[in-house]
């Protein structure tokens, strides 16, 4: 793709960076998508130099897509919304760093996806993929539920499936729980035939590992599987709870995103579900719109 830069017309990146993947797309004034690239992981929480190279390295994919320079980020408006910022510390961090663009406006992952989810109009948005949050927005009111990240919370998220499936396959492998078809599952995912091999592969690993377990997890459930069902069920109705919470403030919409906010649905309760409305627009819109606002604002300052 090409592009023309003038002075008056400045173009726009919106980052989403979360615990598998950071995604960047550059915009026009307009909102036109001119180029879009896709790196590792950017989660604060997980560390700040990872978080950094992979907004780099989304930036520099997707200058290369939209046909310009690596060095022409300094001519690019940022909009970040990244997992972990929702942290002061690491939210300051962030802030703080010496980032390559012509200005930087940063915000947590919930806000861009509830952003560009309702392209920019209030509502309400839950994000079950790698870890699980929710965020509502209505008037001059928000609620933000969990985002705490793996092993404090994440509830219901790829990252949780995994390790319940892993912990009750250890379980049961020490014979302390029945053993089910996630044991072989789990056995032939790593290619192991016993406990360690099953710890060799997930001790002290990301939550990323543990979260592209999510969808064996799923299936086994529905296959019939009956630890899986009740692990997924249990994540299920928190998801569910946490939409009920959502709805405390009366959102005009509510949006799931994520790779688990489809195959989860069939596990919601019935109520939440029929208040799903699709997305009107990626997470990186979000990300772009907020810093269209904020940098508009300091141009009026």
């Amino acid at each position: 793709m090409g592009l023309v830069q003038t002075k008056v017309q400045p173009l726009f990146i919106g980052v989403d960076g979360g615990g598998s993947k950071c995604r960047a797309t550059i915009y026009s004034v307009d909102g036109n998508v001119l180029g879009t690239g896709v790196a590792g992981r950017a989660n604060p929480l997980h560390g700040l130099a990872q978080t950094f190279e992979s907004i780099e390295e989304s930036t520099r994919l997707a200058l290369l897509d939209a046909g310009m320079k690596e060095s022409d980020s300094r001519l690019l408006v940022a909009g970040l919304g990244l997992a972990g910022v929702n942290v002061p510390r690491l939210y300051q961090d962030v802030v703080n760093w010496q980032h390559p663009f012509a200005a930087m406006y940063v915000t947590t992952d919930l806000h861009t996806a509830c952003i560009g989810a309702h392209r920019g109009a209030d509502g309400a948005v839950i994000i079950t993929g790698t870890g699980s949050c929710g965020y509502s927005h209505v008037d001059d009111t928000s609620l933000s539920i969990g985002g705490y990240g793996f092993a404090l919370g994440d509830k219901g998220s790829g990252a949780w499936l995994g390790l319940k499936a892993a912990e009750h396959v250890l379980l049961a492998l020490d014979g302390f729980a029945v053993s089910t078809s996630l044991t072989d599952m789990l056995l032939n995912y790593f290619n192991v035939t016993d406990a360690l091999g099953i710890v060799e592969n997930l001790a002290g690993k990301s939550s990323s590992c543990y979260a592209a377990l999510a969808r064996n997890v799923l299936d086994c459930a529905n296959d019939g599987d009956a630890v899986a069902i009740a692990i997924v069920q249990e994540g299920a109705d928190y998801i569910s709870e946490m939409a009920r919470k959502l709805f405390s403030l009366n959102p005009v919409r509510f949006s799931m995103i994520g790779g688990l906010a489809e195959p989860l649905q069939a596990w919601l309760s019935a109520d939440v579900v029929a208040k799903i409305s699709e997305t009107l627009a990626p997470p990186e819109f979000g990300a772009m719109y907020f810093a269209q606002q904020e940098f508009n604002k300091s141009l009026s300052v």
